[in-house]
């Protein structure tokens, strides 16, 4: 029974007292404690809040304060509150459903930011995109910070992109000039140089798939990641067309 009551609302307190004092009808705190076994601060607030469900009357008696069990039918009427409510409350969540909708799918079209820091933050980066499923990751560079940051970046990163079967076309600065094959079949690359003069680029960007991963490679190493569709097109666009301006 006490399952039950606990089903229709009460708390495992407040059945236990309501229980209690349906087998000792009228009684004192102390006597509807010991039965409920539960400690007499409890037993007077499981009791206090049993009044206001309507399920605990008082009576005085000479000094004494006696405290009586109301029928259990009223259970009855707190189910009938309960539908009230609860009709109450779906009317008002029909009222402002659609605008809890509205910041929904508001929230799904702005861009998911994650920051990385340092070296280690970058190579996380850098496994972000293995993880991913793109066939083709396309990006702005400063090759000398590359190199100056990850030294094995040719031997292993690069390695790693090619194991993946991720193609790559990138658009490099170097202070040392061409460094980079225009294609290399073997790297699953192809590359496009332009002079520091012309594009003083200290940092890489990387975009791929909804992806765009922007590299801080001077003074405090840090990155980013934006996920966000239109905004990685519209980078990819950009790419394409400065691509297509420098020919071949």
């Amino acid at each position: 029974m006490l399952q039950q009551l606990t089903s229709l609302g009460l708390s495992d307190n407040e059945a236990k007292v309501y229980m209690a004092m349906l087998e000792l009808g009228p009684a004192t705190v102390l006597e509807i404690s010991v039965k409920a076994g539960v400690n007499r601060p409890t037993t007077y607030v499981q009791i206090e809040s049993l009044k206001k469900l309507g399920l605990v009357s008082v009576q005085t008696k000479g000094k004494k304060q006696l405290f009586i069990p109301e029928s259990p039918e009223q259970l009855e009427f707190i189910i009938e509150n309960q539908k009230k409510e609860i009709e109450q409350k779906k009317e008002e969540l029909t009222k402002f459903l659609p605008e809890l909708t509205n910041l929904f799918n508001l929230a799904g079209e702005k861009p998911q930011v994650r920051f990385f820091e340092g070296k280690e933050g970058l190579l996380k980066m850098q496994t972000e995109l293995l993880k991913s499923d793109t066939k083709e990751v396309v990006s702005f560079s400063s090759a000398d910070d590359i190199i100056r940051v990850f030294p094995d970046h040719p031997k292993v990163l690069s390695q790693k992109r090619v194991q993946k079967g991720i193609k790559s076309r990138l658009i490099y600065t170097s202070e040392r000039g061409v460094i980079l094959k225009k294609q290399d079949d073997n790297m699953l690359r192809e590359t496009k140089y332009v002079s520091p003069d012309k594009f003083p680029f200290k940092s890489d960007i990387a975009i791929y798939g909804d992806n765009i991963s922007i590299s801080a490679l001077q003074g405090k190493v840090v990155g980013v990641i934006i996920t966000h569709k239109e905004i990685a097109e519209s980078f990819k666009s950009l790419f394409n067309l400065l691509w297509d301006s420098l020919g071949d």
